[in-house]
């Protein structure tokens, strides 16, 4: 049994935590098994599931809210559990905290991987250039500690390491399993009577409510698509710190009646049916693992031109459009892809595409869980 170590999840149903559990659903468990180190006070999300495959979760204080005994407990959990494990998986956003990589290797866990998750900073401003700072300090101190590097895209690879180390980088796809995002009409119907939907307009976004993910500039945008289509409805899924300023944005666009904050799904696969086109004109991403979920289904897509990776674009009516375009123009092209029906209803066609740019999970997992099992990089 080959035990890993795996940190990255947190209580947000979120692109990572997926990511995470896609690939740990389909490893054969009685040849991995995997326990997590989080530094989530609440339940995290999986964990039901995580322990019905036995995983154990181990939690520790954060080091924002409370540092002393972070660094107290982050010690004494690898100076005690660390002989136990054959292999951490450290799922990473940025680089400013290697504390686990340091103690992982302290106390002798032999192979130690880097799975880098996105492409720059969520911070903005002194903030933001500080962590900048520790960050690319701490790219050069990583072949140090590490034994191996993965990044969901080239993108995030080229930003997430230094350049001594890309050519040791392993890409690990973002995989999934299509044919569960398929369109149901049943789904469409159920949740658009639940919510008073029937015969509306639907454009959708999933993702963290923060500066990324750039719900600020998509409400703008369904503010001019409304004047185009006073009949759309837009359906927002997730939390995040920007909530509230969200909200008053809303109420300064007079536009309440028309937005509607769902919170956070644990479960999202439904929802992709219920929208006609899905929009996500993100800052920055790794990837954007929604863009796969929503490519699977078939729904239209719009996104980011140049901060998202080019890796991610399965079907042809995902269009990526840049955030120097006015949101009047984004707002148009919601309205030309709705004109032209332009929602992909062949499984098949969708399956096909899937499998052509490896992101079929059941071939992908494969692929990783040897990797995991192997010695060297492949």
């Amino acid at each position: 049994m080959y035990k890993v170590l795996t940190f990255g999840m947190t209580d947000n149903y979120g692109g990572v935590e997926s990511v995470i559990m896609n690939y740990y659903r389909r490893f054969d468990h009685k040849k991995i098994k995997m326990d997590f180190l989080v530094t989530s006070s609440s339940e995290i999300a999986y964990s039901s599931e995580i322990k019905k495959y036995e995983g154990k979760i181990f939690s520790i204080p954060s080091r924002h809210d409370a540092p002393i005994a972070y660094h107290k407990s982050v010690n004494k959990f690898f100076k005690n559990h660390a002989q136990e494990y054959d292999c951490f998986w450290v799922n990473m956003n940025n680089l400013v905290n290697i504390d686990y990589l340091k103690l992982a290797k302290k106390y002798g866990i032999k192979r130690i991987i880097i799975h880098a998750h996105n492409t720059r900073l969520m911070e903005t401003g002194i903030k933001g250039k500080i962590r900048e700072g520790i960050h690319q300090y701490n790219k050069k101190q990583l072949l140090r500690y590490a034994t191996d590097f993965w990044a969901c895209s080239q993108d995030a690879a080229n930003w997430f390491y230094d350049k001594k180390i890309l050519s040791k980088v392993c890409i690990i796809k973002n995989a999934l399993k299509e044919d569960k995002y398929s369109y149901k009409e049943s789904n469409r119907t159920k949740l658009r009577k639940k919510y008073g939907l029937e015969n509306k307009t639907i454009i959708g976004n999933i993702g963290r409510l923060n500066y990324q993910k750039n719900q600020s500039f998509l409400l703008d945008i369904f503010a001019q698509y409304l004047l185009l289509d006073e009949n759309a409805k837009l359906l927002l899924i997730g939390k995040g710190e920007e909530e509230r300023a969200l909200k008053e944005k809303v109420k300064k666009l007079d536009i309440a009646s028309n937005v509607i904050f769902l919170g956070m799904k644990e479960n999202v696969i439904p929802w992709y049916s219920v929208f006609d086109i899905f929009v996500f004109p993100s800052h920055f991403e790794g990837l954007g693992l929604v863009l796969l979920e929503a490519q699977a289904n078939g729904v239209p897509v719009l996104a980011t031109k140049d901060t998202i990776p080019t890796d991610v674009k399965v079907n042809e009516n995902l269009e990526f459009i840049s955030l120097s375009k006015s949101a009047k123009y984004w707002a148009e092209k919601i309205k030309k892809n709705l004109d032209n029906d332009a929602r992909i209803k062949s499984k098949e066609a969708i399956v096909t595409n899937f499998q052509k740019a490896n992101y079929d999970i059941d071939l992908e997992a494969e692929r990783v869980e040897k990797l995991f099992l192997s010695t060297t990089i492949k």
